[in-house]
């Protein structure tokens, strides 16, 4: 076997530049292509779901008249959105609303939506039975209207074929969509149980309403399917953002690093700002193992740590 050669010192020298040359430029072109791409619009607001509260609302430890003053004072969170179960007894009541709207204005608080449940299915089978959950949600969107939200949150529910359910829950979110619409409201479905828990289904369900006023409240952790299996939370929620009016963050557990353990936040509100949403997430915590004051200030403080990228 014949020795290696050494090359002359003037063509080392050659090369050595030529291979520096190559590297700075390949250099320069990935800053190029890196300064082309948009950077990730991180804005949005952050509200509180009264869901959170629900022990202690369920309880008589809080007064729902003072949700609001609690999201302000507890938590220094000024928007929040309602959940009808604690506002069943006064929905008849024709100034109590007008009083809770005072109360929010008073603390500087911001209303943005009433969750609706328990006021029937929106895909019953039974034509009559259809008809009246969508009469029943006239009252919600009534008092939505008063509190000065932009919205009311259904469930698109019902028992049959998918498909099937899928018609009947388009047609009366067109017809309550025609009532709220003239309240200046919006109609929007959350993935909340059911069919409703698979992104496709709900994407499917927004296309065949075709409303204006329709749209959806995509949330982080409701993709429990009826055999007990999980969808996709990250491809339906994808699925969920164009149409998207609302986004709930909800919330279970932290680590030690201030991570949820069950979704990551990170990924799931990067999906969010891709969609161009930068409105209110509102904080949905629903867990065991921090109290809720806890885990609250635990998905806030996320949330505003995704918000400054860091």
């Amino acid at each position: 076997m014949n020795p290696k050669r050494s090359l002359p010192r003037r063509d080392l020298l050659k090369q050595t530049a030529a291979l520096s040359a190559a590297i700075l430029a390949s250099r320069s072109l990935r800053a190029a292509d890196d300064a082309a791409k948009p950077t990730l619009d991180r804005r949005f607001s952050i509200s509180l779901a009264q869901w959170s509260l629900h022990k202690q609302f369920k309880k008589g430890e809080i007064d729902p008249i003072d949700f609001p003053v609690v999201a302000s004072k507890d938590f220094s969170i000024r928007a929040v959105e309602y959940v009808n179960q604690f506002y069943f007894e006064k929905i008849k009541e024709a100034d109590f609303f007008r009083k809770l709207r005072k109360r929010a204005d008073d603390h500087g608080v911001k209303n943005l939506l009433i969750m609706c449940d328990m006021e029937g299915e929106l895909g019953d089978a039974d034509t009559n039975a259809r008809k009246e959950a969508v009469q029943n949600h006239h009252r919600w969107a009534d008092a939505a209207a008063t509190l000065g939200c932009h919205s009311i949150r259904v469930n698109a529910i019902g028992a049959g074929d998918p498909e099937d359910v899928k018609k009947r829950c388009a047609e009366s979110l067109h017809a309550l969509a025609d009532y709220t619409g003239k309240l200046g409201l919006n109609t929007i479905v959350e993935n909340h149980g059911g069919y409703s828990s698979r992104g496709e289904w709900v994407e499917g369900l927004m296309k065949l309403a075709d409303h204006p006023r329709v749209g959806t409240l995509p949330d982080f952790g409701n993709f429990r399917l009826p055999d007990g299996t999980f969808a996709d939370r990250y491809d339906g929620v994808r699925r969920m953002m164009p149409f998207a009016k609302a986004v709930s963050a909800k919330s279970h557990e932290f680590d030690d690093q201030g991570n949820e353990v069950r979704t990551d936040y990170v990924k799931m509100m990067e999906i969010v700002l891709a969609a161009g949403y930068h409105e209110y997430v509102g904080i949905e915590y629903e867990g065991e193992k921090h109290s809720p004051a806890e885990g609250i200030k635990l998905t806030k403080t996320l949330l505003e740590r995704i918000g400054t990228g860091t």
